[in-house]
């Protein structure tokens, strides 16, 4: 290869200018100083864990860890570390949590442009009972993939739930529904992610973030009186109160703080061009119980850019045409429809409506490999 004088070389972020003329150096060993493989630089500082939306993710829902999964569950533990130490050097390939990780980066770095001193921004953590062994796959993994995570929680085979309030967690996500529970049983905003068989493409851009209404963002004070007492009742009881806010769901706080960072582009003149877009996507109708809904939302001082109402038609088709990033929902049939037709889906188990998960839909227990 001919390096021309002058020329300019970019590695992992670092510029390198070679000039033939004055470097002492011969020519291979400027190319071998250049082209080896760095730890990537130049990455802004992260902000303050009480200052930012803190969302923790697994490792395996953030890269495909199923290969390592099976060989824990076949071979045990040693073999696993054993083989995680063999293929350090390999990066994972991205899981279903990816492109929201990468859509969580590119608002930072739109908000970093019209807020250079601001901390509101999203600062993602690794949480994995992993060993720290592997933790140097995980790192050249990130390095890799050129992801921005500087905070790691490795336990070494113990839950993690308890480091989750120290880290000011705003969003939890993992494959292991029993950690879930605990999160949310801590008070904890949290989903099981599943990966769908063939993912569709989403935004690069924008954030796109699709909610249930029922036990999600509201409780599920309306669900009971439906499971109760049936459809009529439920519309006559959504019909009498609907002058009265909903009580909060487990994820009222991340809406509240994505809302909040819109805010802060809508103040800048940028509504029409806000890097994150909410929707409301809900099996209600809109003439029987939707009033109530939009004037708890209302109540709560939140803003939702899209509320779709449906009147019990599946969720799967419109959430196709949406293409958000992440869908939270606490039924599983939902769940299934949306990641069969390739969105990224997540079970928010809390409620009345909890039932039997389909077997060999939902991912092993809690593992080495990442939750």
């Amino acid at each position: 290869m001919n390096v021309n004088n002058g020329q300019t070389l970019s590695i992992s972020g670092q510029d390198s200018t070679r000039n033939g003329s004055s470097s002492s150096r011969a020519p291979w060993e400027d190319a071998r100083m250049v082209l080896k493989p760095t730890t990537p630089t130049r990455k802004p500082k992260p902000p303050k864990p009480e200052n930012a939306i803190t969302i923790a993710v697994s490792a395996r829902v953030l890269f495909n860890m199923e290969k390592e999964q099976h060989i824990y569950e076949h071979q045990g533990m040693e073999e696993y570390i054993k083989y995680q130490v063999e293929h350090e050097t390999e990066p994972f390939n991205p899981g279903p949590a990816f492109s929201f990780v990468k859509a969580l980066e590119a608002v930072n770095a739109r908000l970093r442009e019209l807020y250079q001193e601001s901390e509101e921004l999203f600062d993602v953590v690794l949480v994995t009972n992993n060993h720290a062994y592997v933790g140097l796959r995980l790192i050249n993994t990130i390095n890799h993939h050129r992801l921005f995570i500087e905070r790691f929680c490795m336990t070494g085979g113990n839950s993690p739930i308890g480091y989750l309030k120290a880290y000011h967690t705003n969003l939890y996500l993992s494959a292991d529904p029993v950690k879930v529970r605990e999160a949310l049983e801590e008070g904890i905003a949290a989903a099981t992610m599943f990966t769908p068989e063939k993912m569709k493409e989403v935004s690069d851009n924008q954030l796109r973030v699709a909610f249930d209404g029922d036990a999600v963002l509201f409780s599920d004070e309306s669900e009971r009186i439906f499971k109760a007492h049936g459809l009529d009742k439920f519309f006559e009881h959504e019909k009498a109160h609907e002058n009265k806010p909903l009580d909060h769901g487990p994820l009222k706080g991340f809406l509240e703080a994505l809302g909040k960072l819109q805010k802060k582009f809508y103040a800048k003149g940028q509504r029409m061009d806000c890097p994150i877009r909410t929707y409301l996507v809900t099996a209600r109708s809109a003439a029987s119980s939707g009033t109530r809904a939009l004037k708890t939302l209302r109540s709560w001082g939140l803003e939702i850019d899209e509320a779709l109402f449906l009147a019990g038609a599946p969720k799967g088709p419109m959430l196709e045409k949406i293409r958000p990033h992440i869908f939270f929902d606490d039924q599983m049939f939902h769940v299934e429809g949306a990641a069969e037709l390739g969105t990224v889906a997540c079970h928010v188990p809390y409620g009345i409506a909890q039932r039997v998960i389909k077997k060999g839909f939902m991912d092993k227990d809690a593992s080495p490999s990442g939750q």
